[in-house]
Parts: C-alpha cells; sequence; structure tokens
C-alpha cells in the first residue's frame, strides 16, 4: 500500500505511475477528494466533542437548573450531531482505504515502460539452446508414453487443468522440490514449513486481497483461504511485528502447494501442464532494511539463476516491463528456461522487490539500532523454482531419441537408483 502522505504531496508521480502501468489515474482524484473530506471530518468531530466536554464541565457547576437543563438538552442534540459525523467519517475512512488497498506499487525508474510482456527486456542469456539430432517431443506427449503424466485421470478426479503425477513422475518433482529447498538453505534462507491455508487479513497484508479476489479459493464455513503462493504466509509470518535491526536480513525459503484459478484466454496454453488449478512451488522470501534491497534483489537472482543452472538448464534473465509487473512489486526480474519440446521459453521464476508496499500494508516495522521510533522495512519474494514448469524443463530437455529420459545429475541421489526413465 502507498503512503497516503506520498500521494498528497506528489499526487503527479502517483497518476504518472499508474499510466505507465496501463491503468486510469483517476482514482488518485478520488482518493484526495475522501481525504479531504476526512480531515474535514475529523476536525468537525474533534471540535464538537472538545464543545461538548467543556460544557459538561460547566454543567456540573451550574445551580440554575433550568439553565443546567437546557445544557443538558443542548448537548444531546450535539451528541447526535457527533454520532451522525462519525457515521458519515466511517464510511469516508472505508472508501478511502478501499481505493488505497487497489493502488499498485510505483515501478522503479530503471523498470522499462510497455504495455505487456512482450515490453519485458532481456538483460542476458546464460546457455546455448540445445540441438537434437531427432524431433523433440512436449511434454503432453512424453508424459503419458513415459507413464508419469496421467491427464484423463486427473480430469476424471477433478475437472480440467488437473494431472496425475505417477511412478518416477511423482518422485521426480518429489526430488527437485527437496533438492531446490536444500540448496536454498545452503544459500542461507532459514526454511519454513507453513500452512496451506491462510486466514483473509494475511492475504490483504501481501496485496492479494482485495485484487486478485476472484482467483482464490477460499472455504467459506471457516474463512479460510488457499494460498496462491508461499509468498503469503511467509508475509504474514511477521504481520502486525516490530523487528529489530540485528535481525534483518530475514532470509526464508518454503515449500507449498499453490492454488489459484487460472483464467486463461482462449486457446492460450490448453494442452500440458504448464497451467494449472494447483501446482507446488519453492519460495524464496527476504526482510531488510531499506538501504539493503537492492542488494537483496540481486542476491535473490543470483539464487535462482543458481538453481536454474545446477540442473544444466539453458536460461535467460528479463527485466519486467510496467505492463507486466506484479501489483506489489516496485521491480521484478523473470527467470525463463528454454523448452524444446514446447518450443518456447518458459518462466519458472520471477524475483520482486516490494519495497515497503507489503510492509505498509501488513504493519511490519523494524526499529533502527540508532535514533527513535520505528520505520517499514523492505520485503522481497522470488521462485526458487516454480512447478510445474521446473519439471517440464527437465522432461524436454533430458529427452533422448529412444523416448527415454536422463534425470539430471544433482537430482540422482533423490531418485532412489532411477538415472533414466524409459517408455512403458
Amino acid at each position: 500500500m502507498l503512503d497516503i502522505n506520498l500521494i498528497r504531496e506528489e499526487p503527479d508521480l502517483v497518476r504518472k505511475a499508474l499510466v505507465k502501468r496501463q491503468l486510469s489515474p483517476s482514482s488518485v482524484d478520488q482518493i484526495l477528494v475522501l481525504d479531504e473530506q476526512r480531515r474535514s471530518l475529523i476536525q468537525d468531530v474533534e471540535t464538537m466533542r472538545s464543545e461538548r466536554n467543556s460544557v459538561s464541565k460547566e454543567i456540573g457547576r451550574m445551580k440554575d437548573k433550568e439553565a443546567r437543563q437546557e445544557k443538558i438538552d443542548a448537548m444531546r442534540v450535539l451528541g447526535e450531531k457527533i454520532d451522525a459525523v462519525d457515521s458519515e467519517l466511517n464510511k469516508v475512512e472505508a472508501d478511502l482505504q478501499a481505493l488505497l488497498a487497489e493502488i499498485p506499487n510505483i515501478p522503479d525508474p530503471e523498470v522499462p515502460v510497455g504495455v505487456d510482456d512482450s515490453d519485458n527486456v532481456v538483460l542476458r542469456t546464460v546457455g546455448e539452446i540445445p540441438s537434437f539430432d531427432f524431433e523433440t517431443k512436449p511434454h503432453w506427449d512424453l508424459g503419458p508414453e513415459l507413464g508419469i503424466i496421467d491427464f484423463e485421470r486427473g480430469t476424471r478426479l477433478a475437472g480440467s487443468r488437473f494431472y496425475v503425477l505417477s511412478g518416477p513422475g511423482a518422485l521426480l518433482q518429489r526430488a527437485l522440490i527437496f533438492w531446490m529447498v536444500g540448496l536454498h538453505t545452503r544459500q542461507g534462507y532459514l526454511e519454513k514449513y507453513p500452512p496451506f491455508m491462510v486466514r483473509e487479513e494475511i492475504l490483504y497484508g501481501s496485496g492479494q486481497l482485495p485484487k486478485f479476489r476472484d482467483n482464490l479459493y477460499r472455504d467459506v464455513e471457516e474463512d479460510l483461504w488457499m494460498v496462491p503462493t508461499a509468498e503469503v504466509p511467509l508475509t504474514g509470518l511477521h504481520m502486525g511485528e516490530i523487528l529489530e535491526e540485528a535481525q534483518l536480513p530475514i532470509h526464508y525459503t518454503a515449500y507449498t502447494a499453490c492454488f489459484r484459478r487460472e483464467k486463461m484466454s482462449a486457446g492460450r496454453d490448453v494442452r500440458g501442464i504448464k497451467r494449472g488449478h494447483q501446482f507446488d512451488k519453492v519460495e524464496m522470501y527476504t526482510y531488510c532494511k531499506p538501504e539493503n534491497s537492492a542488494d537483496e534483489h540481486e542476491k535473490m537472482l543470483h539464487d535462482a539463476e543458481e538453481t536454474v543452472a545446477s540442473l544444466g538448464l539453458t536460461y535467460r534473465v528479463l527485466l519486467q516491463s510496467t505492463g507486466d509487473l506484479g501489483f506489489g512489486s516496485h521491480k521484478t526480474y523473470d527467470v525463463e528456461v528454454w523448452a524444446p519440446g514446447c518450443g518456447e521459453w518458459l518462466e519458472i521464476s520471477s524475483i520482486s522487490n516490494d519495497g515497503e508496499f507489503q510492509a505498509r500494508r501488513a504493519g511490519i516495522r523494524y526499529r533502527p539500532s540508532e535514533g527513535k521510533g520505528t520505520q517499514f522495512l523492505h520485503t522481497l519474494n522470488g521462485s526458487g523454482l516454480g512447478m510445474p514448469r521446473t519439471l517440464i524443463a527437465v522432461l524436454e530437455n533430458y529427452q533422448q531419441a529412444d523416448g527415454s529420459v536422463v534425470i539430471p545429475e544433482v537430482l540422482r541421489p533423490l531418485m532412489q537408483g532411477i538415472e533414466v526413465i524409459r517408455p512403458i
């Protein structure tokens, strides 16, 4: 959430940021109007309360019963006015907070202006796009032929966008998750195993609500929400807390299943397992001081790149444009891996610096070791990496002419002796 003082003092900065994100700037004017109404109402109600307090003391000293009763009657009328203004103030404040909650983060000046992901800028490509002396297969053909991906039974169990991993396929996915969590702990992250369901305020604090309400799954009876990413509970771990400067930076990693209502354009990604309502992901998350967040962002990108490189995959790093930038992000790097069967680059990690945006929403501060008061800290998050696209990349890049798939070296100790997955 943006600081209301920033919107008051630099409204044009916020308007320009919204235009860069392909959004209407009209909400800034609405916020300024409501903010002015709010401050005016606060002044009115404080003036009336001050008058009531003063007259109440006067009433206590009055001996003339008739005059005293007149004052009491007048204060009763004043009390009704105070209640009416309080009610109006509450509505204005609610409307103001609702609008503020819909304003996205301001893009970093380095973020290129663009309409959508086609305007993202490729910063570097690492490795060569592999060549094969046979016709490569996409994972939607490889998986069934190997007997490790069952689309039919997934659909039978839960509908479209679901699938079942079987035998070596399920083991390979588990090995990837286990290996990635282990790598991140060696990189300096503390592993957490959070709930896969959270309360509504946790989603609000992380910036998922109210913006993405229609994309989330909810248990209405218990009022719990399925997490769309481990970023949500990792933000909530310190919601409402004041941390000490000496505790920072804090680095967390966590595996969770993730649940989202994928609303895809007709004909886009309709084949395979690239997009689904349920998927697995290993997350990296950082809390740090504002002056260190740029360096921490680069560290997280380095850690994600190390993860991809260790799997022997060709990848590229992109800087997201304003048209693709996430709601809470100030600046985001994408890591994409080449999938030769699909014939395309697949995003397997987005590493975002949210600045103080999440911390302000979630009420997370830190106390500087020198000086007084508290400050909002900065939060950063990134996939390290996301499934099922990492699984897709492994299957398609390590496929052989005979239809088998070789297991990457780093995963073999976790594969129960399986070094090659062969067709059934």
